[in-house]
């Protein structure tokens, strides 16, 4: 694939949709692994489109049973058109504790935004850095991306965290950048490129 640049395309066309979503092994005896539209998983997905905190940080809110399981039928839809990439972080056999992936994917750019959130009772232990840490690794190892992006409101200093605790270095602070409810918000920028610890 050569962009109109003339510039062979980092990731070839058919490096996600000509394969199955693989299973990402964490520590601790968690795993990433692609949602399921089942009632444990759609149910997990209702209960993090109803938390506030992901709502409010996330920008996602989910309404039903059903309207999780449509969500769930687009994030495969977006693995096969090489736009996204999104895991439940589950115990093998397990319910979700909550969700990391990729969006915003450019397989011929090379690039891609990460977002992750966990339910409540899963937070505090280190398991969002681990994904964030693993689902970096396969992005740009194994996917064979160059630049991963990581943003997050500055008012949300958890997320800051967890970007630096995973290893994406911050580059600065976007200005007004993202329409919350509650008005526009700076966001921080962190990324985690090939070849970097």
């Amino acid at each position: 694939m050569i962009s109109d640049h003339g510039i062979p395309g980092v990731v070839p066309a058919g490096s996600m949709a000509d394969r199955s979503q693989p299973v990402l092994v964490l520590p601790g005896g968690l795993e990433l692994r692609p949602w399921r539209t089942d009632d444990a998983d759609a149910d997990a997905l209702l209960a993090g489109g109803q938390e506030p905190a992901i709502r409010q940080w996330n920008l996602f809110s989910v309404g039903s049973r059903d309207e999780a399981r449509a969500r769930i039928e687009r994030m495969h839809e977006r693995w096969r058109a090489e736009t996204g990439a999104v895991w439940a972080i589950a115990r093998p056999g397990g319910p979700p504790l909550g969700l990391a992936g990729l969006h915003a994917v450019d397989l011929a750019g090379g690039s891609a935004d990460i977002m992750y959130w966990l339910l409540p009772e899963s937070r505090g232990g280190g398991i969002v850095v681990q994904a964030a840490r693993r689902l970096g690794r396969w992005a740009l190892d194994e996917l064979g991306l160059h630049r991963l992006r990581l943003c997050h409101a500055v008012a949300n200093p958890a997320s800051c965290r967890v970007a630096e605790k995973a290893g994406y270095a911050y580059e600065g602070t976007m200005r007004s950048s993202l329409l919350h409810a509650d008005g526009w918000h700076d966001e921080h920028l962190h990324a985690l490129v090939a070849g970097s610890d």
